[in-house]
């Protein structure tokens, strides 16, 4: 790539920007290659305790819910208001049919066919 290619592609990318933004951009990207770099400096080996291990067993789950559950309960950033609506069904749908599988086997999968079994056709077939 040349010189003048770059300088078009980065006044390109810029457009509009402020310095603050690419500043801030910069000293985060930093931060985080610094931080996520600690493991590597040391040589010995540390391990984290006991608290923090049972911790990060549930970080999965909430980082899970985290991203689905506003996708449920929400629309446009509003709490829905209606009971007629179809990602409730099958959110409980999917719900259940992996309680009712006590999480083994293919309970993920089977989750997300019985979901998307209530979800479909209330969204599709009634319009909800």
């Amino acid at each position: 790539m040349s010189l003048a290619t770059f300088q078009a592609w980065w006044d390109a990318a810029v457009a509009g920007s402020h310095a603050s933004t690419l500043i801030t951009i910069v000293l985060m990207a930093l931060i985080t290659v610094v931080s996520r770099s600690f493991f590597f400096i040391s040589d010995a080996e540390w391990a984290l305790p006991r608290w923090a291990q049972r911790g990060l067993q549930y970080a999965p789950m909430a980082a899970l819910s985290a991203v689905v559950i506003p996708e449920v309960v929400m629309t446009q950033g509003v709490f829905i208001h209606t009971l007629l609506d179809a990602r409730l069904y099958g959110a409980v749908a999917g719900a259940a049919y992996f309680f009712w599988r006590k999480g083994v086997g293919n309970a993920v999968l089977g989750t997300i066919v019985c979901g998307m079994a209530v979800y479909l056709p209330l969204h599709i077939g009634l319009g909800w």
